[in-house]
């Protein structure tokens, strides 16, 4: 414990206190009965950890969800302090993944989630306008004010676009980043879009924004975000040794943009919390458990499958 309490400690000074993990609940590495999970602040992560959530309580485990910044989550990972993560997007943290999961600190489980978009995007009266592609962007600059707006520092996308800039990819040389948080850079959009302003920022799919605005995304981009991607749920080291059962609940766990969709938007409705907005979607679509829970055991090792029905 004295060990992992130092970690944290220097975790908690490198994250700039962002990292929320506390000393008193860290787990013991060999410990399965709670999930250390982390959320980086996304609305479509949040509705998959809620899912995951549901699950596990289900099977008589316990989820922990910390909200931390993605290097944070990386490094918590390599260190043990965090033991699952469902947001790794690919490409776009292509250099989180050479540097801890290439080398096998952390482990990448499974793809929980494929045929993603995650690129820059405008709202579509300023596509209409002309801009279609990365290098379009300079052609308005005034119009753009010469800023981009991004989500949370030290997000692997926000790196990729700070490149852009200080690289002068697309004649972006001049230009500023942004950074705030996920729902900061949804409400200058808002704003933008009301007095139809031109406005670039980060956008993704799955996400209720590609509902909430009418925007398009960018071309032009590919080298550092991809044309298309998809998301891989990450363990640290050693987990599926240590923690087989849930391992394997893990493994099955994959997901579709329709139904993170159902999820994201019930919540940015407010119409419940995405604990709520998960169990209602499963109530809907039980027959999805059949293929999560194939193979999954309760902790102390009955019917996973019963076990969760019951909860619904």
């Amino acid at each position: 414990m004295k060990v992992l309490s130092t970690k944290l400690s220097t975790a908690l000074l490198t994250g700039v206190g962002a990292l929320a993990l506390s000393i008193g609940t860290v787990q013991a590495a060999e410990s399965c009965d709670t999930v250390r999970m982390a959320d980086p602040g996304w609305s479509d992560i949040a509705a998959t950890n809620a899912v995951a959530s549901f699950l596990l309580d289900g099977m008589g485990y316990k989820a922990k969800v910390d909200t931390l910044a993605v290097p944070i989550i990386f490094g918590g990972m390599k260190d043990g302090l965090v033991d699952v993560f469902l947001g790794n997007w690919m490409p776009a943290q292509q250099a989180h993944y050479d540097k801890f999961v290439k080398t096998g600190d952390v482990v990448q489980l499974n793809k929980n989630l494929e045929g993603t978009e995650f690129t820059l995007a405008v709202p579509d009266y300023v596509y209409a306008a002309g801009v279609h592609d990365y290098a379009d962007l300079a052609k308005f600059a005034d119009k753009f004010d010469k800023k981009i707006y991004g989500i949370g520092a030290g997000a692997p996308a926000n790196q990729s676009l700070q490149e852009i800039i200080t690289k002068n990819q697309f004649d972006l040389g001049q230009w500023k980043l942004v950074e705030s948080s996920e729902q900061a850079m949804l409400s200058e959009v808002g704003r933008a879009v009301k007095r139809e302003r031109f406005i670039t920022f980060l956008g993704w799919t799955p996400h209720p924004m590609n509902v909430q605005f009418k925007m398009k995304y960018l071309t032009g981009g590919e080298k550092y975000f991809g044309a298309s991607g998809s998301v891989y749920t990450l363990t640290r080291k050693g987990y599926a040794q240590a923690c087989p059962n849930v391992a394997k609940l893990l493994t099955n766990l994959t997901f579709t943009q329709e139904m993170e969709n159902t999820i994201m938007a019930q919540v940015a409705d407010k119409k419940g919390s995405n604990a709520e907005a998960a169990k209602a979607w499963i109530a809907a679509h039980p027959e999805v458990l059949n293929g999560w829970l194939e193979g999954v055991k309760t902790k102390d090792g009955g019917d996973a499958l019963a076990a969760v029905k019951a909860k619904l």
